[in-house]
């Protein structure tokens, strides 16, 4: 019935049913797969950084399970340079095979936890091409929740702030 209220038909409808029971491997490198997941990622990341901008980062939960995952993360991550990232850090054999089974620990905790999200570099910075990088969902919220709780997103939400302090200096002067 959802299918049907959102234009498609009883054909169409089974048809994206049983496209959707299919293993992600029949679909290769299905180009309108790849733009739908890009376009996906990446209104993701803009609601992210909407949000950092215009909420107190120190005060965001991201998961029912934040404490959770901050805490895995710093206890398996202890010393990871968060404000900005290496990509080495996240995509080095080394680093995979240490990222790896701490991922896995959130499967069946953390909703689509493997699922690929675009993570920010330079926290200081927007979501740019030479500021993004390719992650887990689970890496992304780590790090995220990491960068909240640190104060290193709090950079995002003051610059976002200025503009309108600007302005309303600027009203009770003018």
């Amino acid at each position: 019935m959802a299918m049907m209220a959102a234009g498609l038909g009883p054909g169409e409808a089974a048809a994206a049913a049983h496209a959707l029971s299919l293993p992600a491997e029949a679909f290769g490198n299905d180009p309108r797969v790849e733009l739908a997941w890009a376009m996906k990622a990446h209104q993701h990341a803009q609601v992210y950084f909407n949000l950092i901008s215009s909420v107190d980062p120190k005060f965001l939960n991201l998961t029912k399970v934040d404490d959770q995952i901050y805490g895995e993360f710093r206890k398996t991550f202890g010393d990871l340079k968060i404000d900005v990232l290496d990509p080495e850090e996240l995509k080095s054999e080394p680093a995979k095979e240490k990222w790896r089974p701490f991922c896995l620990r959130f499967e069946g905790v953390v909703e689509d936890f493997n699922y690929g999200t675009l993570l920010r570099l330079d926290c200081r910075k927007d979501y740019t091409e030479e500021n993004t990088i390719f992650a887990t969902r689970i890496q992304f919220f780590a790090i995220e929740i990491a960068r909240n709780r640190e104060g290193c997103n709090s950079v995002v939400y003051s610059r976002a702030r200025e503009p309108a302090a600007a302005a309303a200096e600027e009203a009770a002067l003018g």
